[in-house]
């Protein structure tokens, strides 16, 4: 029998031995399915770190990401969410984002508790090689990429709206969030600034209602026991409609200007004291529960390879994307909006997403 090279000849063995060469490279950098997606490492696992569920608008945020993860899963960009959604304290989150961390994602989509306590972990995260986003709230922690819209711009709008609407003197009440959450933190920062401005301001009273419009009302009830002229009252969303309600039942002889909210449960007390009083006046910034599902957009694009464009980045630590406020609800175009959303059900939040094409407008093409 001649040799192996002799029947086939030496043309034939080299070109054999080249595609089996290829054959091999692509199992071993786990190809095989002949698309894109799996020679770029899709479909990604995308992790989902939510540590505080009481409120509307973080329900809505979830279902945001999981529609917009489907249209990544259709194409077999990524897998289903895997979602760690509870109300936790700080050391709770970082457990959720171990959790995460072993179950070994590509990438965490979190709202984060604390604006510096999740440093340790989220450095874990990035050590490890998974991309991290912070949606919703500015965080300085290295290793992540902030999504967010300017919080500090979104409540700087309605504090100059009610400082313009009392003529720039009067007694302001004041109803936050939760103190120490990032949000919260720069939201009220930015008001200061604007009352500070403004020295015919005065705030004679403050309180915490938890992002919960139930809380909200009975601080206000509280206040209103004791606080008989009041002007004006900055609130953030979650809280102004129980604010609202504890303005109304307190039947004052004269209406403080409200800072309102852009979700569908104030928008229809807003439109019953319309009708009963033309002269209300109210006014709501929209704050996209949306924000999670843009981050998820960011993050499908980092895990692609691709590159930010110079100069996307901002922020104290130069770490943030900033998306657009999709913006405000006014007397002017109150009918507007809410023709668009009065009859959904529930308490919806006014909403945005940024587009894919937004999304990819960040990176080098």
């Amino acid at each position: 029998m001649g040799s192996f090279s002799g029947r086939w000849g030496h043309g034939r063995v080299v070109a054999l031995v080249a595609a089996l060469a290829a054959v091999l490279l692509v199992a071993a950098c786990g190809g095989g399915g002949g698309s894109q997606g799996s020679e770029d490492g899709a479909p990604y696992t995308i992790g989902v770190s939510n540590g505080f569920i009481s409120s509307e608008w973080r329900t809505q945020m979830i279902q945001d990401l999981e529609r917009v993860n489907r249209e990544y899963m259709d194409e077999g960009l990524t897998e289903e969410l895997v979602i760690e959604s509870a109300d936790v304290d700080v050391q709770g989150q970082i457990q959720q984002m171990r959790n995460l961390i072993n179950r070994g994602v590509d990438a965490i989509i979190v709202n984060p508790n604390s604006v510096t306590g999740l440093n340790q972990v989220i450095k874990e995260a990035s050590d490890a090689g998974i991309v991290v986003i912070s949606v919703d709230q500015e965080i300085p922690a290295e290793g992540a990429t902030n999504v967010v819209i300017d919080q500090g711009e979104w409540a700087r709008r309605s504090a100059e709206w009610l400082v313009e609407q009392l003529g720039g003197e009067g007694n302001v009440v004041v109803i936050n969030g939760i103190a120490g959450h990032p949000a919260n933190e720069a939201r009220y920062d930015a008001v200061k600034e604007v009352f500070s401005q403004n020295p015919g301001i005065e705030v004679i009273a403050e309180a915490n209602a938890n992002w919960d419009q139930a809380t909200g009302q009975q601080k206000m009830s509280n206040i209103l026991a004791s606080e008989t002229d009041i002007d004006g009252v900055w609130t953030q969303d979650g809280m102004a409609r129980g604010v609202l309600q504890a303005i109304i039942a307190s039947d004052p002889e004269r209406f403080p200007v409200v800072v309102g909210e852009a979700r569908l449960g104030y928008m229809r007390l807003w439109n019953e004291l319309r009708q009963q009083n033309e002269d209300f006046s109210s006014y709501g910034v929209i704050n996209p529960p949306g924000v999670g599902a843009s981050g998820l957009r960011i993050a499908v694009e980092m895990l692609q390879g691709k590159e930010l464009k110079e100069g996307v980045l901002s922020g104290e630590a130069n770490n943030t994307i900033y998306v657009p406020i999709p913006g405000v609800v006014n007397d002017q175009n109150f009918d507007e909006w809410y023709r668009q959303v009065r009859d959904r059900e529930g308490e919806y939040v006014l909403d945005g997403i940024i587009s894919r094409e937004k999304a990819q407008s960040y990176f080098r093409q």
